[in-house]
């Protein structure tokens, strides 16, 4: 037979491009349509459905950008249209290549009950079948004028991220606003043959079941009358039966769809937007589940859960209507999808309890997944905390993402730092956004890195950002794909019933120890410093209200905060998403969140003052409050006394220029053009710098990644340096034993101070940086003569040791990595650990000297501001302020307790004297994260706490007050069973913990 293969598949494509789907709506009629433009934010519904709206004709420009224009459709059926299937197909403007980035709609019935959202891939509502022509329509849409920010050239620098700078000018055509005949038979004919024709693409050229299809795809081809197509259309898909009906072989790889709609809680468009987009589509997914008896659809976050509660309530009901049924199902278990690298320990566990609480409140549903389809990368704490929430199971696609080496397996057990291990995956879909096209399904399979031992994988099928979710067209695909030859099997399953099948039969998946790094979006660490400084004192400051306000509550009968501190928390762990965080949003949003940040420290500032001002009582002896975790200067962990005195530090002129700062522990030099040349260890007898290097080395690379600007940054960075070593000043500081810096470079100016504190062993570096760069890196050096194969940056629950070699691709790729509050690396007997308040992001590298003694220096790099232009083109243009100290001769601990100690600096007022703690504990090594009342309101005290030296610990917890009653709990404070309950001898209870193990104990007072 001649090969007239490709001449079939051209004539499939254009005949379906040209005659088939236009066909699909062969006749319509023009709706009358007016519009009201609101004159600033979102109007409740109410408003909008009551303004008088001026009409506005088809080809018209509408929507300044971020506004929202209420149109009214009005029109009436044909007679002629009697018993017919009618749609009214409303295009605001659409761009179908742009699901997520463009306008968007939600339309409303004249009584206000919601009908489904308009999206670029979904512009239809249905009309009905009406028994008699002359049926009056009207309806109303809501239609916000988003901005598209992410164009066909994308990452250009752009000013419409910002309502405050985006301008007036139109930004979409009304485009099409008809009432129409539906051809369902025509319709079903369209999803045969984009079906088979996209299995047929996929399928090899010499096998036999490509060329069935051919074949069939052709016969139905010639029974399509172009100029009738509706007529002839049934005759088409009955040429199609065959080989639609061939089953799969028993081998296939079986893919579990889950309808999803991935909505960023923010990006590209501000919080209150996402409020409408996941309104838009919870409504479009509810009506899909009304006529789709098949289809499921799982929704994470549960921070847009209570959005649609509060802001949509008719949403709402109809949301809780399909939970009940058990097909919208509630997915992840966590607040928002947020970033997981940067969340310190009691924040990422707060995800899960508010996020699991929410669902458990509201449905009685418990969550076993993590939900994570696009977080940048998993810090290897997680999965302890995971397990704490009573999960077992995480999902995330980003991994796919990594540019320099393929994760090796789909589906895996990940083990973290403390020998947790739960069952992941990661779909060989490769997406998030799954359409059900036959390239997608292929993939999958083709893709699936566990073949031989598991066959289940699952795909997120859906539009997500406002794309409106899963659309009928992908579940009348998916129908198709149940069982046929030549593809991977699709079934629609829920999280849960996937990760049970998967788990049951893959009993023994290999293991994966340690962070799932991802080699991609590692400048998200450092983008938008304010943002992260927001965080990182946030997290701190519920730290400290909820102790101060706990002590108090149990010593003064104060009012503990229950309600406060659950909303302080609760926007918090918004902040943590995985675009606000990690500095990938737009203007808007980083400019929302910086005044967000600052609402909250005023109202957490006001709680703790309040507290301590409760223990402290009337007096006027000087006590200071100490929130760490560790005692310091003589005040007890978790108490307020006076500090003890330790000795004075010394400033002095140095020989060669410069200044030398010395408190009998330590000696610094400062040369002249301020650099620290020597940090020797008195007592240690050791210099910490390497010869012939300086530290508190400001370092500026350019900057400008090949794409993703605010999110990458490229390894070619470090090509190009230049150190900042010319200074405008360098003298004593405003207290007389401390050194000040004063630098200009480009249109920038740093001031630091160095200080050595008396009878510490740390040297304290202040920066103040007043950044105007564009496309610049800006690091803080600090090389050390240390020889080290690893170091340890602090995770949740511990630390996470990574190497300073590149010996292989994987370890090069990590090149820019998270750490909390210290970075530690050691010789046997001696280390250094670098601290600091609100950094993230750094580097470690090593180099061995060819001159002199022939021995290792280890740079370790903080790095502090970016100034990417895109999303927002004036990232972090301003004033900014970090804390950085260098600690000699560190062990582990030493680390952890100067990394507690530069977060929460001590707090002094007057009272009548010492306040005990309500929780001390009698081993460095346990610390305590979490001193709080229980959430039910009981009044029992909950301390959480873990070993974090990375070794066993023995410790006894000794309780302020009289215990009847010690329960080892979830993170969700409910009892675990399993657990033995800890050894008890009046107020102290004795717990035995392994290396970085996590524990919650609540405490029953008398």
């Amino acid at each position: 037979m001649h090969d007239d293969r490709s001449l079939v598949e051209a004539r499939l494509r254009r005949v379906l491009d040209e005659r088939i789907r236009p066909a699909v709506y062969p006749e319509s009629v023009p709706l009358d349509v007016a519009v009201w433009h609101a004159p600033d934010e979102p109007v409740p519904v109410a408003e909008g459905l009551a303004a008088e709206p001026a009409p506005i004709e088809v080809g018209a420009r509408w929507g300044a950008p971020w506004g929202t224009s209420w149109f009214r459709v009005t029109g009436t059926v044909p007679e002629a249209w009697a018993g017919r299937t009618v749609e009214a197909i409303l295009d605001l403007g659409f761009d179908e290549n742009m699901p997520g980035f463009q306008c968007e709609g939600l339309v409303y019935r004249p009584d206000g009950t919601p009908v489904k959202g308009l999206n670029p891939r979904n512009q239809w509502v249905r009309i009905g079948a009406p028994a008699e022509g002359g049926e009056e329509v009207r309806l109303h849409i809501e239609a916000a004028s988003n901005p598209v920010v992410l164009g066909y050239h994308p990452f250009l620098p752009t000013q419409l991220g910002d309502k405050e700078t985006a301008g007036s000018e139109p930004q979409y055509t009304l485009t099409r606003m008809d009432l129409a005949v539906l051809d369902e038979t025509v319709w079903q004919l369209v999803i045969d043959l984009e079906v088979l024709g996209e299995l047929m693409a996929e399928l090899p050229v010499e096998s036999a079941r490509r060329w069935e299809i051919l074949r069939a795809v052709e016969r139905a081809l010639d029974a399509v009358d172009l100029q009738d197509v509706g007529g002839t259309a049934a005759e088409a898909r009955s040429r199609l039966t065959d080989v639609l009906a061939a089953p799969a072989a028993p081998s296939a790889h079986r893919i579990s769809a889950v309808g999803h709609a991935h909505i960023d809680s923010a990006w590209l468009w501000p919080l209150r937007e996402t409020v409408r987009k996941v309104a838009r589509t919870t409504s479009n997914m509810t009506a899909l589940l009304d006529d789709e008896p098949d289809f499921v659809f799982a929704m994470s976050q549960a921070q847009q859960w209570a959005w649609v509660k509060e802001h949509r309530p008719e949403v709402w009901a109809r949301v809780k209507k399909a939970v009940a049924d058990g097909r919208f199902v509630p997915a992840g278990g966590m607040w928002v999808e947020s970033d997981t690298n940067m969340p310190g320990s009691e924040a990422m566990a707060r995800q899960f309890v508010h996020g699991k609480r929410f669902f458990l409140d509201e449905f009685g549903i418990e969550n076993d997944e993590a939900w994570l389809p696009d977080t940048f990368g998993f810090a290897a704490g997680l999965p302890q905390i995971i397990k704490a929430a009573g999960s077992k199971y995480l999902l995330t696609q980003k991994i796919s993402w990594s540019r320099t080496n393929k994760f090796p397996h789909h589906t895996f057990t990940w083990e973290g730092i403390d020998g947790t291990r739960i069952f992941a995956h990661f779909p060989p879909v490769d997406t998030y956004n799954c359409s059900m096209k036959g390239s997608e399904i292929a993939h999958a399979a083709r893709n699936f890195k566990d073949k031989g031992v598991a066959r289940h994988s699952l795909a997120p099928t859906g539009w997500g950002d406002g794309g409106g979710g899963t659309t009928r067209e992908m579940v009348a695909k998916a129908a198709r794909l149940r069982d046929l030859e030549g593809s991977a099997t699709v079934a629609w399953e829920t999280p849960a019933d996937f990760f049970a099948k998967a788990a049951a039969e893959y009993p023994n998946p290999p293991v994966w120890v340690g962070e799932l790094y991802l080699e991609l979006h590692r400048a998200t660490l450092t983008s938008q410093a304010r943002t992260k400084q927001g965080n990182r004192r946030s997290e701190h400051l519920l730290h400290e209200a909820e102790l101060w306000a706990a002590t108090a509550a149990v010593r003064t009968g104060f009012s503990y905060p229950y309600e406060d501190l659950d909303r302080i928390w609760k926007t918090v762990l918004l902040h943590q998403f995985h675009d606000i965080l990690p500095g990938s949003s737009i203007a808007w949003v980083h400019r929302e969140a910086r005044r967000t940040y600052e609402r909250i420290a005023e109202e957490l500032n006001r709680i703790i003052d309040a507290a301590q001002r409760a223990l402290a009582g009337e007096g006027t002896t000087p006590v200071v409050f100490n929130a760490a975790p560790h005692a310091r200067a003589g005040i007890p962990a978790g108490g307020a006394a006076m500090p003890t005195a330790r000795g004075g530090t010394t400033l002095a002129a140095r020989p060669d220029g410069g200044h030398v700062l010395d408190n009998g522990l330590l000696r610094i030099e400062v040369d002249a053009r301020g650099l620290v040349v020597s940090v020797y260890d008195i007592q240690a007898d050791r210099e910490t710098i390497a010869p012939g290097r300086a530290a508190n080395l400001l370092q500026l690379h350019p900057d400008f990644p090949n794409m993703w600007d605010a999110w990458d940054v490229d390894e070619f960075y470090r090509n190009t340096v230049t150190d900042l070593t010319d200074a405008d000043e360098v003298g004593p500081g405003e207290d007389g034993v401390s050194v000040r810096i004063v630098r200009s470079f480009g249109a920038s100016r740093v001031t630091q101070v160095l200080s050595l504190a008396p009878g510490e062993r740390r040297l304290v570096v202040d920066t103040e940086v007043d950044w105007h760069e564009t496309e610049k890196f800006l690091k803080l050096a600090f090389p050390l003569d240390v020889h080290a194969e690893r170091y340890a940056s602090e995770t949740q629950f511990g630390h996470f040791h990574r190497p300073t070699h590149t010996n292989t691709s994987w370890e090069a790729a990590k090149f820019e990595a998270c750490n909390h509050r210290f970075v530690h690396l050691e010789e046997p007997g001696w280390g250094v650990a670098i601290v600091n308040d609100s950094t993230y992001g750094h580097d470690v590298t090593r180099t061995v000297r060819t001159d002199g003694d022939g021995g290792t220096t280890t740079t370790v790099r903080a790095s502090l501001l970016r100034a990417p232009r895109f999303p927002d083109p004036e990232t972090d243009q301003g004033v900014h302020r970090f804390r950085h100290a260098l600690v000699p001769g560190a062990g582990i601990g030493d680390a952890v307790r100067e990394g507690w100690r530069i977060n929460l600096p001590e707090r002094r007022i007057t009272g009548a004297g010492e306040v005990a703690p309500l929780v001390a504990v009698d081993q460095e090594a346990v610390v305590v994260t979490a001193v709080k009342l229980a959430d039910d309101g009981s009044g029992d005290v909950v301390v959480r706490f873990h070993e974090a030296h990375g070794g066993r610990a023995r410790a006894t917890l000794t309780a302020g007050f009289h215990v009847t009653g010690a329960t080892v709990t979830d993170l969700l404070e409910r009892p675990l069973p399993e657990t033995a309950t800890p050894a008890r001898d009046g107020n102290g209870i004795t717990v035995r913990l392994r290396p970085f193990e996590l524990m919650t104990l609540r405490l029953k007072r008398a």
